[in-house]
């Protein structure tokens, strides 16, 4: 791989990193998968059927917050949480690159073998 092609991917990697290290958790998973309905929900509804304190749930939003992942809206005193698919959609692409260079690499390896 040549080495501006190697810095290319090191450049679309760095910035989805917090989003990979958010998702890498079973339970800020399950945030995201009810809040991708749409619809914003208070931290007391996504409590709701869950093991964890509001303290906990609300620690999983912020790091879901930093990613860029969920954004908060204040509606009185209460904030609620929406999905953002903007960060997800950028990893989506970055390993959709990381792919098609697999995939041209294994091409390259197997005319190689062939010849």
């Amino acid at each position: 791989m040549s080495h501006k092609r190697h810095s290319s991917i090191a450049a679309r990697r760095q910035p989805r990193a917090p989003v990979f290290a958010a998702l890498g958790d079973e339970t800020r998973l399950s945030l995201v998968a009810k809040l991708c309905g749409g619809k914003p929900h208070s931290i007391s509804q996504l409590t709701e059927g869950s093991k964890l304190t509001r303290q906990a749930i609300t620690k999983h939003l912020r790091v879901l917050e930093s990613a860029g992942i969920v954004h908060s809206v204040r509606t009185g005193r209460e904030s609620r949480f929406e999905f953002d698919p903007e960060p997800i959609e950028e990893v989506k692409k970055y390993l959709d690159l990381v792919s098609e260079q697999w995939d041209q690499a294994l091409s390259r390896l197997k005319s190689f073998v062939e010849k």
